[in-house]
C-alpha cells in the first residue's frame, strides 16, 4: 500500500492524527471542529500559556462552546504541545499562524517559514500539509514547496502533498461557523487535492475545490479586498455627507430598498481585524512583481488608513461645539473591539483614535464588557472602567467606537453631555449627538 492509499484509508476510518500549528482565532476552532468529529487532534503553539490553557480545558475563544471544549480535552481527542517533535505522529498538518506586515507594510512570512521548517524537520513520509494563513498568491508553490522539499529531503507528490485553503473565520457570527462555512481548497497535484478534500470532508460540510493553490490564495484576497473597497467607499461618502449635513444612515437605508444592484455597507471609524486592513498590502506586494499598479485598491487602503485620524478630527469638532478643547477634556470610548460582541481588538480603529486623542492631551478611558484591558500601539495600557451614570456624567465627551448589543442607547443618551456616535448606535435625534 503506497502513501496515498494509506492516508486515504486512515481518513476513511477517521484514524488520522491531525496536527494544527497555531492555536489562535483560526486554529483552535478548527481543532475543536475536527476533534468533535472523532479525529485525534494535537495543536502546536510556541505560547506556553495557550498550550497550558488547552490541556487544562480552559477555553479562550468566545465562539467555542466551553462545555464541548472541556469534553474533547478530557476525552483525549484534543491536546496541545509546544514540542514540535510531535509532528512526526501527524498524518495531516494544517498551518494557521499569523501573517502580519512588517514596518514597511510588506508581508512578514517568518511565521509561515518557521512552521514549515518545523514540519520539514519532523514530518513522516506520506503527510498532507495545508496552509490556511492569509497570504499573497504563489506563496504555497514559490515559498513553501521548495522550503519543505529542501529541508526535509522528501519529494512532493509522492512523499508529501501540499495545498492551500483560506480560513473563513468570522468572530461573533452566530449563523456561520467553521463547520458550515464552505471550504475552498487548491492543491499542487490531483492526488493532493483528493487527499485534501477527504481530510476537510471529515469535519466541513461543503468543500469547493479549485484548480491550484494560487487560485485559492487569490480567493481569500478577493473576498477581503471586495469588502475593503466597499467599506472605504461608504466611509468616504459618510465624510462628505457629514460636511453637507446629510444623514448617511438615512441614505443607506433608502438605497437599500432597491431590490437589485445595491448591497449596503456600513460606515465606521475604520476597519479592524487581521484580514481586511492587511490584505491589500499582500496583493500590492505580489502585483509589483508583475509590474501591475492596483490604483483603486491602493486608494481604498489609504482611505481606511486615514479614518481613525479623521475620527479624531470629528471628536475635536464636537468638543469645539461646546467650547471645549481636546486637551484636558475627559473622553470615554465605548468599545475597543474591532466589531460588535467579540473580545478581539486586533487592528481596532478605536485604539488608534485613543492614541491620537491622548497625544493631543485628552484624558482617555474606555469601557468594553468583552475586553478588560488593552495596550495601544503607543504602549498606553488601559483597563475597562465601569459603565454607569456617574462615569458618563463625569466625561466631557463619550465616543461610541463599537456598537456592542449590551450598550443601552437610551441610557447613554440620557446621562452623557456630548456623544460622538461613530456606529449609529443612537437612532434618536439629539443636539448633543455628533454623528459620523
Amino acid at each position: 500500500m503506497d502513501h496515498k492509499e494509506q492516508i486515504l484509508l486512515n481518513i476513511e476510518q477517521k484514524k488520522i492524527h491531525l496536527g494544527i500549528i497555531g492555536l489562535g482565532y483560526v486554529g483552535l476552532p478548527l481543532a475543536v471542529t475536527f476533534a468533535g468529529e472523532g479525529v485525534s487532534v494535537t495543536g502546536f503553539d510556541n505560547s506556553a500559556e495557550r498550550v497550558w490553557a488547552v490541556n487544562s480545558g480552559s477555553n479562550y475563544i468566545s465562539d467555542i462552546d466551553d462545555e464541548l471544549f472541556s469534553e474533547l480535552v478530557q476525552s483525549g481527542k484534543l491536546n496541545a504541545s509546544d514540542n514540535f517533535g510531535g509532528l512526526n505522529n501527524c498524518d495531516a498538518i494544517i498551518i494557521c499562524v499569523p501573517t502580519p506586515l512588517d514596518r514597511f507594510k510588506k508581508p512578514d512570512t517568518s511565521y509561515i517559514e518557521n512552521a514549515c521548517s518545523e514540519i520539514a524537520r519532523y514530518m513522516k513520509p506520506g503527510t498532507f500539509i495545508c496552509l490556511e494563513s492569509t497570504t499573497y498568491p504563489t506563496t504555497t508553490e514559490d515559498l513553501i514547496l521548495p522550503l519543505i522539499e529542501n529541508e526535509s529531503g522528501l519529494k512532493h507528490g509522492s512523499e508529501f502533498w501540499l495545498a492551500f485553503s483560506p480560513e473563513r473565520v468570522d468572530p461573533g457570527n452566530k449563523l456561520y461557523n467553521t463547520q458550515n462555512t464552505p471550504k475552498i481548497i487548491g492543491a499542487l497535484t490531483p492526488d493532493g487535492l483528493e487527499i485534501g478534500e477527504a481530510v476537510y470532508g471529515i469535519a466541513i460540510e461543503n468543500i469547493h475545490p479549485v484548480s491550484s493553490p494560487r487560485v485559492a490564495e487569490m480567493v481569500k484576497i478577493l473576498e477581503n479586498t471586495y469588502r475593503l473597497v466597499n467599506i472605504s467607499m461608504i466611509n468616504e461618502m459618510a465624510l462628505l455627507c457629514g460636511k453637507m449635513d446629510i444623514d448617511i444612515w438615512e441614505v443607506i437605508e433608502a438605497a437599500g430598498t432597491k431590490p437589485f444592484g445595491f448591497q449596503a455597507f456600513s460606515p465606521g471609524p475604520g476597519i479592524g481585524g487581521h484580514c481586511i486592513p492587511l490584505d491589500p498590502f499582500y496583493l500590492e506586494y505580489i502585483a509589483k512583481k508583475y509590474n501591475f499598479d492596483l490604483s483603486m485598491i491602493h486608494t481604498a487602503g489609504h482611505i481606511d488608513m486615514m479614518m481613525p485620524h479623521r475620527m479624531t478630527i470629528k471628536i475635536n469638532s464636537a468638543l469645539n461645539r461646546v467650547k471645549k478643547p481636546v486637551n484636558g477634556s475627559n473622553i470615554l470610548f465605548l468599545g475597543v473591539a474591532y466589531k460588535p460582541n467579540i473580545n478581539d481588538a486586533r487592528e481596532s480603529p478605536a485604539l488608534k483614535i485613543i492614541d491620537e486623542v491622548e497625544a493631543k492631551g485628552g484624558k482617555v478611558s474606555y469601557h468594553d464588557p468583552f475586553i478588560p484591558e488593552v495596550v495601544t500601539s503607543n504602549g498606553l495600557t488601559l483597563s475597562s472602567v465601569e459603565l454607569n451614570e456617574s462615569t458618563l456624567k463625569k466625561n466631557d465627551c463619550v465616543v461610541i467606537t463599537t456598537n456592542h448589543d449590551v450598550f443601552d442607547p437610551g441610557f447613554i443618551l440620557k446621562h452623557s453631555a456630548l456623544i460622538v456616535d461613530l456606529r449609529n448606535l443612537i437612532k434618536e435625534k439629539s443636539e448633543k449627538v455628533y454623528k459620523l
